[in-house]
């Protein structure tokens, strides 16, 4: 009986290290319990400026350039015509690695609008992107000021 518990035990210590292992922290991580939609954000977003907000989805983009955004998209959300957020950080402040893309992630950050030098960034970015990459031609109008993130 000893043994059987042990080795469930064992187990079971087994998975949680391996759970906290495959996880990425970036900058603070996250402490906000509870996510807002990405649809939410942007269905009313000056009910959000300025506030501290968290957001869960899946990476559909980061800045192949520095690291310094990723864009992510509410998780059940319909892949083809879901709305998604940029998280943006200072260059070198917090570095998300491209091989992201796809993963799950939990975001924070003050949600703001995007100012017309940071607009105007976006939009050479998505002009230089390469045929078939997945950054957007559509420049984004409100993001996320990041302060952490954890990728999953």
């Amino acid at each position: 009986m000893r043994f059987v518990f042990g080795v469930m035990l064992a187990l079971c210590l087994a998975a949680v290290q391996s759970a906290v292992a495959s996880e990425e922290k970036f900058g603070a991580g996250v402490t906000l319990k509870t996510a807002t939609p990405v649809a939410t954000l942007l269905a009313s977003p000056k009910d959000y400026v300025g506030k501290i907000v968290r957001v869960d989805g899946v990476i559909v983009a980061v800045c192949e350039m520095a690291g310094c955004w990723m864009e992510l998209r509410d998780e059940k959300a319909d892949a083809a015509t879901a709305k998604t957020i940029r998280l943006k950080v200072k260059d070198g402040e917090m570095v998300f690695p491209v091989a992201a893309k796809g993963k799950k992630a939990s975001v924070e950050g003050v949600f703001e609008p995007v100012s017309p030098d940071m607009a105007k960034e976006y939009a050479m970015d998505a002009d230089k992107a390469k045929p078939g990459s997945d950054m957007k031609a559509q420049v984004p109008t409100y993001q996320i000021k990041g302060t952490g993130a954890i990728i999953y």
